[in-house]
């Protein structure tokens, strides 16, 4: 039988590249592995590994993935096994790099701890740093690639206790109530879990004199909650405005995609204020959608 007599109509995935952003949901999703990012792009890289169900769909932040019929190799569940066997080794292989290395650091002879010098350890550290870069470009997750900041660059200051401008609790999403009361005509507040983390004058920028949700656009489950709640917000809390902060890394894109289709649900429009934070805590964009 021909490679052309084995294909025929059914549903499979496909992705628009202007769209795809390269966060990598959708490789998190896919548990048959039919999903690669390549040259920055998500791919389906045999139509043989695609079932064709879209679980894949829901985690995409920009819409660009959605089931179609046309004509391709049918779904092959040995196939998908032997290149889930296949994955699983490579990252059996790289871990026991990581786990060598991390070995020949730590390794004891009797009661004595080798002490070994530092352009030696440096060396090692810079292997395992790039296995690591390798697992997350692999996986497709930029956002979690191992960073190490130099302490010389965090800016320290002396002045008094900060305090806290919270003016609410709860504050992540899935437990938040849209219609609490100081949600009623307030400056709102979106933000990317990582935010307050990153940037030192969270409450004083950005928190001060607002309500508050908090959500991770990559690790979340429930985003069309999200999304009615975040209609909720605009349409019966009557808010005032809605700021979206988020990180600089693609997954968190996401969140801003949320606040647009709540807002794009509303019979109701509200200022949006886009912020771009990045890993070093350092604003990089701000401004009103």
């Amino acid at each position: 039988m021909t490679e052309i007599e084995q294909k025929k109509i059914r549903k499979i995935i496909e992705i628009d590249r202007d769209l795809c952003n390269g966060c990598g949901n959708c490789i998190v999703d896919c548990a048959e592995a039919a999903l690669e990012i390549i040259d920055g792009k998500a791919k389906v890289v045999n139509d043989l590994f695609c079932d064709g169900l879209g679980a894949c769909i829901q985690g995409c932040p920009t819409g660009a993935l959605e089931i179609i019929e046309r004509e391709a190799a049918e779904f092959n569940e040995e196939a998908v096994e032997k290149r889930l066997e296949s994955l699983k080794s490579e990252e059996e292989v790289e871990l026991e790099q990581v786990k060598q290395i991390v070995a020949e650091h730590s390794h004891q002879c009797g009661c004595q701890t080798m002490v070994l010098d530092e352009p030696t350890v440096q060396n090692e550290l810079k292997q395992v740093e790039q296995i690591d870069v390798d697992l997350s470009t692999q996986c497709g997750c930029p956002s979690s690639q191992t960073m190490v900041f130099d302490e010389s660059e965090v800016k320290t200051e002396t002045a008094g206790k900060i305090s806290s401008t919270l003016r609410q609790w709860p504050v992540q999403m899935h437990l938040i109530n849209p219609n609490a009361p100081y949600f009623q005509g307030a400056d709102v507040l979106l933000s990317a879990d990582c935010v307050a983390y990153s940037y030192g004058d969270f409450h004083r920028d950005f928190l001060k004199s607002k309500s508050i949700a908090i959500a991770c656009p990559k690790l979340d489950q429930g985003k069309e909650i999200y999304i009615e709640k975040i209609k909720t917000l605009i349409e019966v809390a009557m808010i005032n405005t809605l700021t979206v902060a988020v990180m600089d890394v693609p997954c968190c894109s996401g969140l801003i995609g949320l606040a647009q289709e709540g807002a794009k649900r509303s019979s109701r429009k509200v200022p949006i204020k886009y912020v771009v934070i990045g890993v070093k805590g350092d604003i990089l964009k701000e401004e009103w959608l």
